[in-house]
């Protein structure tokens, strides 16, 4: 298990299969574990989907197991923070230490969410439970009405585990930032980008039990861990710094995931895919390593691949010795030359600046959805005018689950304008 917090009043571990195991400490343990054993039963019960669900609790250890629900936040506004905590009142409870070290972003689903709740007290009056808001209003878009913003852009994602694989092993992310805060976004949206930089990303995670999709989602949420310490730079400077920030970070992705697995018996080996887009207000970058795959459509006409898969197959159709029929059915098309972790020694990721033009489309998206549909098909996909039901990504991923759907499937489509 990997430690995540040691402290006089708790211990706090995740496991690889993605569960949270809190044991209590201090005077008023038992006190704190039976409040937060309380508030978490009826907020089950009241069909709250963004805190922890209870999986196990001991009465004796003082320890309980729940479900994870994502990595810490670093920044967020405090209108946003505010409206996380009156989404939780609606649902009968008021969160007692209601500050940023308590809320999460859950990157499966772009979703905020509360944990920590050793201080929260049920309301008397039992509020009744709205549906869920995902975060999807777009605060950073231009507030004159009527004058569409000169930048912009806009986005869709989704994950599907797919009906024959026990669990999703792929995970994404959707973040805008600048240099005060972090605005994690939802599943779809548009965004000015004049004042906001942003950052797209799928990563899908391989290894024995359930670490691979620990792998998947530890590549994203570092992501964020790291760009506190790397705020936005200036545009004469953004050409260097950039791509140099990409490439440290994949460097210590891949050092933490090697890490982890050398010691801890069940994450042996574990590794991950990774493949991102950064979108600053004039220039689009990208970061790569594995299987995974960045695809530019151009509004002028043309589709292509921009990534490189790290496969030996990959190798063999980039000299042209296979078509892309002989690379789909090569038995090792999925064998990975370089991923984060998984025994690598040594990775070189791709990095690099993206040429593109307003109304250029681009699609990141992991191996699942290239084993259900052919190039021509996601290019036929993304052509299609937008719409909000079905989204450009659920177009994908639903079409590649209904024609292949042996893997996990997962698509992020970004147009720029």
């Amino acid at each position: 298990m990997y430690e995540a917090k040691n402290t006089a009043r708790a211990l706090v571990r995740i496991g690889f299969d993605g569960s949270v195991v809190k044991e209590y400490r201090a005077a008023d343990a038992r006190q704190r574990f039976e409040n937060e054993v309380k508030v978490l039963r009826y907020l089950e019960e009241r069909g709250c989907d963004f805190v922890p669900r209870l999986i196990a609790a001991d009465e004796e250890a003082l320890r309980i197991v729940t479900t994870n629900v994502g990595a810490r936040v670093e920044r967020i506004s405090e209108e946003k923070l505010k409206e996380i905590y009156a989404e939780l009142e609606s649902y009968g409870v008021r969160h007692d230490d209601p500050f940023l070290r308590n809320i999460t972003y859950r990157a499966s689903d772009g979703r905020f969410c509360v944990i920590d709740f050793e201080f929260a007290t049920i309301l008397e009056r039992r509020a009744t439970p709205r549906e869920p808001v995902l975060l999807r209003v777009d605060p950073y878009q231009s507030p004159r009405i009527g004058r569409p913003p000169t930048l912009s852009l806009n986005w869709s994602a989704l994950t599907e585990c797919g009906p024959y694989r026990p669990n999703n092993e792929d995970s994404f992310l959707t973040l805008a930032f600048d240099k005060q805060v972090f605005h994690y976004l939802g599943k779809d949206g548009q965004a000015n980008r004049s004042a906001l930089d942003f950052i797209f990303a799928i990563s899908d995670g391989m290894g024995g039990e359930n670490s691979g999709e620990f792998a998947s989602r530890f590549a994203v949420d570092n992501i964020t861990r790291m760009l506190p310490r790397r705020f936005q730079t200036s545009p004469e400077h953004e050409h260097r710094v950039i791509p140099q920030f990409l490439s440290e970070l994949f460097q210590s992705i891949h050092r933490q995931l090697t890490s982890l697995g050398a010691t801890y018996k069940a994450g042996h080996n574990m590794g991950a895919t990774l493949t991102l887009l950064w979108c600053t207000r004039n220039n689009l970058y990208f970061g790569h390593i594995g299987d995974s795959r960045l695809y530019h459509l151009s509004q002028a006409g043309g589709f292509k691949q921009v990534s490189v898969d790290h496969t030996h197959v990959g190798y063999l159709r980039r000299k042209g010795e296979l078509n892309e029929r002989q690379a789909r059915n090569h038995p090792r098309k999925n064998a990975l030359s370089q991923s984060l972790g998984a025994g690598n020694l040594h990775i070189t990721p791709q990095v690099a600046r993206l040429n593109y033009d307003p109304g250029d489309k681009f699609l990141i998206c992991s191996d699942g959805v290239i084993d259900g549909l052919w190039d021509h098909r996601l290019a036929d996909l993304m052509q299609l005018p937008n719409t909000d039901d079905p989204t450009p990504a659920r177009r994908i991923v639903s079409e590649a689950i209904a024609e292949s759907g042996r893997d996990n499937a997962t698509a992020v489509v970004v147009e720029l304008m």
